[in-house]
């Protein structure tokens, strides 16, 4: 499967399902070939996927990520083939352990062991009965992966990995450790916005939902030994923010792409938030960073 080199990610939880549709005919027509779906308290993944890939031709969806713990490895396995099997293959299966918040606090799971678990639910998957017809190729699995020992069971057990929130430091990071076969498939936010204040004001309202809310990111930073707790203070820092999302002038972004690429990113999927509303993307950045 060929996702090229850079892709859309976005929450399209705001927006009607016939909306959504039309956003991915407008990712579709721009020319990304990998539309990636989050999975948190919104639309169920897979039934989102399938809408999404009915209403389009050429585009692959990728869930970005589809939770290990809101379903068993039977289930996932079964909702991956079903969905590629329907779609000509266009699906690919990012899966990850989410965060102890989303986790234990709201699906009342446990979440002492997210390593194991996981570990564990990978060769269920692959040798889950399944019945009906299968998709013509096997279904491209990506492990949303931080820290060491998820990368290696990523690089080892599935096509690579899926990393958010992240800069490019990470991917190089990530890519010398796993070798250069696996997949790094980076997200990277991005606002079109010259304006520093402006800019900054909604990366630091995007970034909120994740640092210091939830750990797995925040200590995944501090592991790079770049940042310490006063840049997580206080809104983070002007560094940090900058660091975690590119904005500025279509070059200036452009060039953060392209740092991740650089640093060893297979693909980089790019979340196109708009300055003055962080829940619907910005049509001017998906047509600007299309692939050419």
């Amino acid at each position: 499967m060929d996702i090229g080199k850079v892709g859309i990610w976005f929450f399209l939880d705001a927006m009607t399902a016939p909306e959504s549709a039309q956003f991915a005919q407008t990712v579709e027509k721009a020319g990304y070939k990998a539309l990636w779906i989050p999975e948190a308290v919104g639309r169920e993944p897979f039934a989102h996927a399938a809408y999404l890939l009915d209403h389009t031709e050429r585009l692959s969806i990728a869930t970005g990520i589809a939770n290990i713990w809101a379903r068993d490895a039977i289930t996932m396995a079964a909702a991956s083939k079903t969905v590629a099997e329907l779609s000509g293959g266009r699906f690919v299966l990012g899966i990850g352990v989410s965060h102890k918040p989303l986790v234990l606090n709201l699906r009342g799971h446990s979440y002492d062991k997210p390593y194991s678990y996981m570990k564990e639910y990978l060769p269920k998957m692959k040798s889950a009965l399944y019945r009906a017809p299968a998709p013509k190729e096997e279904v491209p699995v990506v492990i949303a992966a931080l820290h060491p020992k998820m990368l290696a069971l990523s690089a080892a057990e599935t096509r690579g990995t899926h990393t958010y929130f992240v800069p490019p430091e990470h991917t190089a990071k990530a890519r010398a450790q796993i070798g250069p076969e696996p997949w790094i498939c980076a997200a990277q936010a991005v606002i079109l916005e010259q304006d520093a204040t402006k800019a900054r004001t909604m990366a630091r309202q995007y970034m909120k939902t994740y640092v210091p809310r939830l750990p797995n990111y925040t200590n995944n930073l501090k592991a790079l030994g770049k940042y310490t707790d006063a840049d997580f203070a206080n809104g983070c820092s002007d560094g940090l923010v900058d660091d975690i999302v590119a904005w500025g002038s279509e070059e200036k972004i452009r060039d953060r792409i392209e740092a991740h690429l650089k640093a060893g990113a297979t693909h980089v999927c790019i979340l196109p938030i708009r300055a003055d509303n962080e829940s619907l993307p910005d049509l001017r950045a998906v047509e600007a960073f299309a692939p050419r």
